[in-house]
């Protein structure tokens, strides 16, 4: 038995397209954050389970309280802007009957920009299915759940159980996102006191960069793998100018005291 647990906030232009793909589990779980769209209205139509969750800016937080609100042992975990594929679908009810000892699974998930597929992010492994009673979603800002058990995973080669990722987002969204994750991240270097100098966010940047457009092949995805690889180097370059100026205004705040 499989819920299905999504967490959504003005989800409307995606949702529907989503729970289409997941009619047939037996359990859908939505856990909204009092969207302002048809979010909810598109969720009732399917006849989902609907628990509420307070904003808090981006998801995380809310992640262990919808999977609460699950009835079955095993939860796969979407986004309303994310597809499952049927052949996934059988795969992880084969899985569950057939599996003894693994406590959560992997899957790849094939994402879009600018229109098309980028092989420079996949195979994008997502640990988004395990068995409810054995995760915890930890609060921090792009978490990944800590799972009691064995982790298994899906071949990346068989891209017919890839999670589809279809949100195309333009690069003003992408810059908007930026700005927040970015302030969400703060937290995480306070916590890890790492005092970066120019030449280590240089190269910290750079490092993402060639990561992304020459390891990972964005070089072959052309115009929009070479923008997406760009992004990736200044989403760090900001989180670490913001690191800088937090630090600034610490010792200002010290001075004054």
């Amino acid at each position: 038995m499989i819920s299905v647990v999504i967490n959504t906030f003005n989800a409307e232009s995606t949702l529907k397209q989503c729970l289409e793909t997941v009619r047939s589990f037996d359990e859908v779980v939505i856990c909204d954050m009092y969207s302002e769209d048809s979010t909810l209205d598109i969720a009732k139509s399917f006849g989902c389970k609907i628990v509420m969750h307070e904003r808090t800016g981006y998801v995380e937080p809310a992640r262990n309280y919808a999977i609460a609100a699950a009835t079955n042992p095993w939860v796969l975990v979407l986004d309303a802007d994310e597809l499952v594929p049927e052949s996934l679908n059988k795969y992880l009810y084969r899985f569950t009957k057939n599996n003894k000892t693994t406590s959560g699974l992997l899957i790849p998930r094939a994402n879009y920009f600018m229109g098309r597929f980028m092989r420079s992010i996949y195979p994008d492994y997502q640990l988004r299915f395990f068995q409810k009673d054995r995760s915890f979603w930890p609060s921090e800002i792009h978490s990944r759940p800590i799972i009691n058990g064995t982790i298994d995973k899906i071949p990346f080669k068989q891209k017919e159980l890839a999670l589809v990722h279809i949100e195309d987002a333009s690069i003003k969204n992408i810059l908007t996102k930026m700005n927040s994750y970015t302030e969400k991240e703060q937290s995480k270097y306070q916590k890890k006191g790492k005092n970066y100098t120019i030449t280590s966010a240089v190269l910290s940047a750079l490092h993402r960069f060639i990561k992304s457009y020459f390891i990972k092949g964005g070089i072959f995805d052309g115009k929009a793998g070479f923008t997406r690889s760009t992004l990736d180097a200044t989403y760090k370059i900001i989180s670490i100018a913001k690191h800088w100026e937090n630090l600034e205004s610490q010792k200002t705040t010290n001075k004054n005291h």
